[in-house]
């Protein structure tokens, strides 16, 4: 066996006589613990959150948006429909017509988005999964809409209100007098269901017909505001994002789900690192008591540590033997820590104890990633540690 690991095994396992060292390196051990332990279930949370996050853009948000690159429209022609058609890789798309337009309800009003979609929009987003109320558009019911829980609460709207529709409104274009009379074109739907989401997606949408939103913004048969496209590998979607671009031309803007929501993804990655970061500082506040146990090991065993110096062991092999047991102490300590954070991650996701809502458990997610980042990081700063702490062994301090 290793001789410095062999007697670091021993001074680490063995009582010593003074009490306060092994109070000490009980003290150490446990800091350890709970290092690992809060660093590996924040880590998890954040994991699972960052997940929660993004199913619900999911729901919000196709994989692929092409838009017009100047102003608000643009026409779908022949070229456009081959290269969506001939590729690959799209599972799906849908053209779309999305304008910000006025809701009126009984005496309430509110600034909104329509979006009118095609029968095949559910394909897209599967924005259907997310109806907490009522159906989805039927092709059969024209004149109806889907609204966000949001638009509902703040207009005190409810489903198949038949003798109350909501009105939809629209500026009408032009330039100089404006009729205030006649300066709207106007739409009543009947709605027919409630879609929930994020609190933006929730106050955003009116969902209509195409043929309605075109109808009532007067646009021609072939005129749309964009595509949403649903692709078979989502993994591959920079890249079709790069490759659609080059080959639709600098008319048209192509938008990754991440580009559509840059803001978004940057906040939830931020808030990931810097609580890295904060509990990554506690394990290090916790390794200080590793170093204070080692070092007050040292001055315990200088009687001993000048034996082995006079039996021929080297400088070198007794700092090693501190380095060892500091080592030695980290790891079994983020060992526990680990063992304990997997179970309750594991106890969360299963039977979820701790809960955001009545019916919504925090999301929490178990991720190879996060072992990896947990024992990387507690195992360099814990030898760091006890590379420190076995400084303090010179020559002139055993033979004094």
């Amino acid at each position: 066996m290793n001789f410095p690991l062999y007697i670091a095994k021993r001074y680490l396992f063995s009582k010593t006589s003074n009490n306060a060292i092994n109070i000490i390196t009980i003290i150490a051990s446990f800091g350890v613990i709970v290092g690992a332990l809060a660093l590996f279930i924040i880590l998890s949370g954040f994991s699972g959150l960052r997940t929660f996050s993004y199913s619900l853009l999911d729901v919000s948000d196709p994989d692929i948006k092409i838009t017009a690159s100047k102003g608000k429209t643009f026409l779908y022609t022949k070229n456009v429909q081959q290269n969506l058609e001939n590729n690959t890789s799209i599972d799906a798309f849908s053209k779309i017509v999305e304008e910000r337009v006025f809701l009126e309800y009984n005496d309430k009003s509110e600034i909104a988005f329509i979006k009118g979609v095609e029968e095949n929009y559910n394909s897209i987003t599967h924005i259907d999964s997310v109806l907490n109320l009522g159906n989805w558009l039927d092709k059969e019911l024209p004149k109806t809409a889907v609204v966000g829980n949001g638009i509902s609460r703040k207009l005190s709207l409810g489903i198949l209100n038949f003798g109350a529709p909501l009105s939809i409104m629209v500026p009408k274009p032009g330039v100089g007098f404006i009729n205030p009379n006649n300066a709207f074109y106007k739409m009543d739907v009947q709605i027919v269901g409630l879609y929930s989401g994020t609190e933006d997606f929730e106050n955003k949408f009116v969902f209509v017909s195409i043929n309605d939103a075109k109808n009532l913004l007067k646009y021609k048969e072939n005129q749309f505001t964009g595509i949403e496209i649903k692709l078979k590998d989502t993994s591959e979607a920079d890249l079709f994002a790069e490759e659609l671009q080059e080959q639709l031309g600098s008319q048209f803007k192509v938008q990754t789900k991440q580009q559509l929501n840059e803001v978004f993804y940057k906040v939830i990655n931020t808030e990931n690192f810097v609580s890295y970061l904060i509990f990554t500082l506690i394990v290090i506040i916790a390794l200080f008591n590793v170093i204070g146990a080692i070092i007050m090991m040292i001055i315990d065993k200088k009687s001993n540590l000048k034996t082995l110096f006079s039996l021929g062991a080297t400088i070198k092999e007794i700092k090693k033997i501190f380095v060892m047991q500091g080592f030695l102490l980290t790891f079994l300590g983020m060992l526990i820590g680990l063992t304990l954070g997997v179970l309750l991650v594991i106890i969360q996701k299963q039977f979820g104890l701790f809960m955001i809502t009545q019916n919504l458990p925090y999301p929490v997610e178990f991720r190879f990633s996060n072992l990896f980042i947990v024992i990387a990081t507690i195992t360099v700063l814990g030898f760091i540690a006890s590379k420190i702490a076995s400084s303090r062994i010179t020559k002139e301090f055993i033979e004094r």
